[in-house]
């Protein structure tokens, strides 16, 4: 062993004891890792960066913007609200989500199955009063499990194919794979019913100021417009389309007010209603019955785009100039340039106009206006600003859009028009731009820290291979595999390749791996077939670590994890699928 393969190996044990010990964070530790490879000669100064320009990289940002974008979508918002209420305990829960990204990845790539399904998982643990991890790690576990079954399902399946036919003449067919995989995916999916209770049930994503802040009892009024949905339906009818998480506590029908509405009071064109729940219950409360927010032309008004145009919390503070006077009576809009969208009064069960409500100190308003000017004016108004919150009301949703922008990105890289990176990065963009999501909410929706931590370990991992100490690896394993019986030897390369996963990445360990395989099938006397199926399976099962696979990177943040929660599910997973998946892999392709 050269000095330079030491100390490759060296810096590479030293980071996975730094990212299990979980004292510094991880983007900390992937960039003390990227430093002692510059100064130990490992990785050159010219490759130091190449790594933030790795399709992984780019892949994974743009995934978190375009499943933040999915995430406004109405039909999976309606979707969910079936959901909860037929599922009402966690087990069944995850069945149904954990199996739809499974399946699902078997059909398209498991990372754009999976950055399709988390919003639904996110809301869902919101509901449930669930923490996001209970979720998000299953869900990634089965979109990887989900990508065993067929020849697209993920890119370790293509390589093997590629491979064979350079062996044998003949590559793997389409679902050649199908029936390990499956059989994986269906104990997988067993276990992970089951296995759930492994995890932190306290882990969350970092929460902002804004989300700390729970705010949950806005007051705020819309207009039922000529040909709305709600025109003809109850006061209950129209609770029940948030699932009665809004209450209608006040209409005004031809100048007058109502201040006592009864559930089957029928709503009529160009009523005005009074409206009370969180943000979110509103926004969906008007965009379901087709109706009008107060203030929800503002952008129109200033001669601004949409996403310029933003909402902000604060607090009327006791030297508030809008203290005992009311957003209507001072011209709020026309001296200020911004709208109040609602009031939250603790305690206090509003049924006065919004745009006559004197305010008081203690208030909580939801405001909106030029978002480049908001913070100078509420400070000029004596409010004290909340942090701002990813609040969707009063914003123009687009429903179909970014379901119908993730189909076509998905159906041109199973057809193999476009590499997975550029259609994800073309569906980010697209999303923005046909207004699915506002730039300043995709640069939220990324999780920086996660693309610096890839972005410092890939040079660190290729500095393996290149000192050679990939190739010392196999060495060792050619050594050991010479005297193990057929299922010892497949069982080997197996664990080899889940090993090499996480410091290669998936392609590249079936790419460094998939010759060892085959060499290894013919100084034994046996076909490749259930060797490099066993590569697929290895190099496709990284459950033990967030850097070997993307899935496992995208959940990260979102679920809150640390470094160290990955093995808690992922060890038993492995054993299991290695157990499970080289008896059928010797079944289906007997050597």
């Amino acid at each position: 062993m050269t000095t330079q393969q030491m100390l490759a190996f060296a810096i590479i044990g030293v980071m996975m004891v730094l990212f299990i010990w979980g004292r510094l964070r991880y983007d900390v530790v992937a960039m003390l890792a990227l430093l002692a490879s510059l100064l130990a000669g490992t990785v050159s100064p010219d490759d130091a960066f190449t790594g933030f320009s790795d399709n992984i990289v780019i892949i994974v940002g743009s995934a978190l913007v375009v499943s933040a974008a999915m995430s406004r979508s109405g039909l999976i918002e309606a979707l969910l609200r079936w959901l909860v209420r037929k599922l009402t305990t966690m087990r069944v829960q995850l069945l149904v989500l954990v199996g739809s990204v499974t399946l699902m990845s078997a059909l398209i790539k498991n990372i754009g199955a999976l950055a399709m399904m988390m919003p639904a998982a996110l809301k869902m643990a919101r509901k449930s009063g669930q923490s996001p991890s209970l979720y998000l790690m299953p869900m990634a576990f089965g979109s990887l499990l989900g990508g065993l079954i067929t020849l697209v399902g993920t890119s370790p399946n293509i390589i093997v194919s590629g491979v064979r036919e350079q062996l044998t003449g003949q590559p793997f067919g389409m679902f050649d794979f199908a029936p390990v995989g499956l059989g994986l995916s269906l104990v997988g999916m067993v276990f992970l019913m089951f296995a759930w209770r492994l995890l932190p049930a306290d882990r969350r994503a970092t929460a902002s100021l804004g989300e700390a802040v729970n705010i949950s009892d806005y007051n705020s009024e819309a207009t039922v417009p000529e040909g709305a949905k709600a025109a003809g339906m109850t006061i209950g009818g129209l609770i029940g389309l948030t699932d009665g998480e809004i209450t209608v506590t006040g209409m005004i029908r031809d100048g007058e007010r109502r201040k006592v509405v009864l559930f089957d009071t029928t709503i009529k064109e160009n009523d005005i209603l009074l409206l009370r729940g969180e943000p979110d219950a509103l926004e969906r409360a008007v965009t379901s019955g087709g109706l009008v927010l107060a203030g929800h032309d503002t952008a129109e008004k200033l001669e601004l785009p949409q996403s310029k145009v933003g909402v902000i919390e604060a607090v009327t503070t006791a030297n508030s100039t809008l203290i005992g006077q009311s957003a209507g009576g001072m011209q709020l809009f026309d001296q200020q340039g911004v709208s109040l969208l609602a009031v939250s009064r603790s305690g206090h069960r509003m049924t006065e106009r919004l745009s006559k409500t004197a305010l008081q100190a203690g208030d909580v308003l939801l405001l909106q206006g030029p978002v480049d000017m908001l913070p100078e004016r509420i400070r000029g108004l004596g409010l004290l600003p909340l942090a701002e919150r990813s609040l969707q009301i009063g914003s123009v949703r687009k429903e179909l859009m970014p379901i119908l922008i993730l189909g076509a990105a998905m159906a041109l890289t199973a057809m193999g028009i476009v590499p997975v990176a550029i259609a994800f990065f073309g569906a980010a963009v697209l999303m923005i731009l046909t207004g699915a999501i506002s730039p300043e909410r995709a640069y939220e929706a990324i999780e920086w820290p996660l693309l610096v931590m890839l972005g410092a370990l890939i040079p660190v991992s290729e500095a393996l291979q290149k000192t050679g100490g990939t190739d010392l690896i196999s060495v060792w394993l050619s050594d050991i595999a010479t005297g193990l019986p057929v299922w010892g030897a497949v069982a080997l390369i197996m664990v080899a390749a889940m090993a090499v996963t996480p410091f290669l990445n998936n392609a590249a360990t079936v790419l460094v791996m998939a010759p060892i395989a085959a060499t290894f099938a013919d100084s034994l006397g046996y076909a490749p077939e259930a060797f490099l199926m066993a590569v697929a399976v290895g190099a496709g099962c990284d459950f033990l670590t967030p850097i070997g696979h993307q899935c496992n990177t995208l959940v990260m943040g979102p679920g809150g994890y640390r470094f160290s929660d990955y093995p808690r599910l992922g060890l038993p997973l492995s054993i299991l699928v290695v157990t499970t998946g080289v008896p059928l892999i010797l079944a289906v392709w007997p050597v």
